[in-house]
């Protein structure tokens, strides 16, 4: 059983940048990761951790008492590796510029972007929540201070992108460009090993995920598509299924074979979904495990971001599915 650390030293030719740094980053991911299981698996034990914070966040949501706890082990656990110059967090207004020690010849030159904990509110009835993260490498030179454009970055310029599940275990799915491989926390001695090696989208399509609640809503073509997938015909109807958490309805669908929808509706014009946070890391993993993402009309990953807190329709999925959703909004609008 290979270790994440011993399955990234094995594989360090398919990673084009530091194997060092990428031990460094992931180092990082791992230690608030278990600090953020070890919390949701005694919620339910304390009032500490669970219901809301009564605070606002700057996506003009009720944050969670959990979503301020995860977001603070993120940041303090990237500061101490060294590694990292700047992060961009769902739950902060503006991008944080951390300060590297700069230890020998080492230089902080990864840019990360995080969605700290997806699904937050679903906390406090015990279904699955998540973290979702990207990495790229800086734009500005290392000798001058970062910038907006820094961060503004298309999603297919990310050099690592993933998820952790926190459900009945917690596991950490990856991609670097070449493949997506899972791992699953073994608590009892606290390391992640391989569980999950080059997950694909299974051939067979079975599974679609939308809060059919707001249908009337949605655009034709999303309403025309649910009529498609509920329609006995070939291989259909396909099979409702949504948790109301990212990561855990792509993480079902990826090993299932299902699409995820969060269209625009009438409400949120531009979507739901975060663009940099959400959107960019679960399309570049989509892709990898040989899917498709897109917004109802183009490719996720080709968007270029205007603002940090960016919203955009998405879709992701087998690339089948999402190539039918795309002609139903092509027909209907």
């Amino acid at each position: 059983m290979y270790t994440l650390g011993e399955f990234i030293i094995e594989n360090r030719d398919r990673f084009s940048y530091s194997t060092e740094a990428l031990l460094r980053l992931f180092s990082s991911i791992k230690l608030a990761s278990k600090a953020i299981h070890k919390e949701v698996n005694k919620a339910g034990l304390t009032e500490k951790i669970i219901g809301s914070s009564g605070v606002t966040n700057v996506q003009g949501e009720n944050q969670q008492k959990l979503d301020d706890f995860a977001h603070k082990a993120f940041i303090e656990s990237f500061k101490s590796r060294n590694v990292v110059c700047g992060i961009a967090s769902e739950e902060s207004k503006d991008f944080i510029v951390i300060k590297g020690k700069q230890e020998k010849n080492f230089k902080n030159q990864y840019i990360v972007l995080i969605d700290p904990l997806d699904g937050s509110s679903n906390i406090d009835v015990n279904v699955s929540i998540g973290t979702i993260f990207s990495v790229y490498m800086r734009k500005s030179p290392i000798q001058m201070n970062l910038t907006i454009e820094d961060f503004l970055q298309k999603g297919n310029q990310q050099i690592l992108a993933g998820y952790i599940i926190y459900g009945s275990s917690t596991i950490l799915v990856y991609s670097t460009g070449n493949g997506v491989h899972g791992f699953t926390l073994d608590p009892s001695v606290g390391t992640f090993y391989l569980s999950h090696f080059n997950l694909r989208f299974p051939k067979t399509e079975k599974i679609y995920s939308i809060n059919e609640g707001n249908s009337d809503k949605f655009p034709n073509g999303i309403r025309e598509f649910i009529r498609y997938c509920q329609e006995e015909k070939d291989n259909r109807p396909y099979t409702a299924r949504y948790i109301g958490s990212l990561v855990g309805d792509f993480h079902r669908n990826m090993i299932q074979g299902g699409i995820y929808i969060y269209p625009k509706t009438a409400s949120s014009p531009e979507g739901k979904l975060r663009l940099l946070y959400e959107c960019n890391p679960i399309a570049f993993l989509a892709e990898q495990a040989g899917g498709k993402a897109s917004d109802g009309k183009k490719r996720i990953l080709d968007i270029k971001p205007t603002k940090l807190h960016q919203r955009t329709p998405f879709a992701c999925g087998p690339t089948g599915m999402v190539s039918k959703l795309e002609e139903f909004m092509g027909y209907c609008e």
